[in-house]
């Protein structure tokens, strides 16, 4: 007798694991990005001379509040009230999609399609935050 081999199963993933997991998938994005960078020629002279974007200590504070949004998400997306919750997701999902969209489209340099293109990953990833969020199941609340 054969044995049939049976389907995986499925099970039904709560909405806080999914955002959880999504703004995980984006810190890895911006991490390899920003690694990545660090390849393109003239990048590294930059930061010895000081010739960069972040040349000021306010815009060092500014991307340090800016990347410290989507790694707290992680964790606020499955601590936090439900409502609380689904409107922070919203409201930074929707912030984030727009800003990797005009990154994407305003980067043309050929050294830096790297980056183009994980900003448009990263948006596509964040819409879907936006997304589940929006979607949430209103029995939670």
């Amino acid at each position: 007798m054969s044995k049939r081999l049976s389907s995986p199963e499925d099970i039904k993933v709560n909405t806080r694991i999914k955002l959880a997991a999504l703004w995980t998938s984006v810190m890895f994005c911006y991490i390899y990005g920003d690694y990545f960078s660090l390849y393109v020629p003239g990048k590294i002279d930059g930061f010895i001379t000081g010739n960069n974007l972040l040349d000021s200590p306010l815009k060092l504070f500014a991307a340090a509040v800016l990347m410290a949004i989507p790694a707290l998400m992680i964790f606020l997306s499955i601590v936090l009230p439900p409502a609380l919750n689904r409107w922070l997701n919203i409201s930074f999902g929707a912030l984030y999609t727009a800003i990797m969209l005009l990154i994407a489209f305003t980067t043309i340099a050929p050294w830096w399609s790297f980056y183009v293109f994980l900003a448009i990953v990263e948006s596509i990833l964040t819409s879907f935050i936006f997304w589940y969020a929006l979607k949430w199941p209103k029995q939670n609340f």
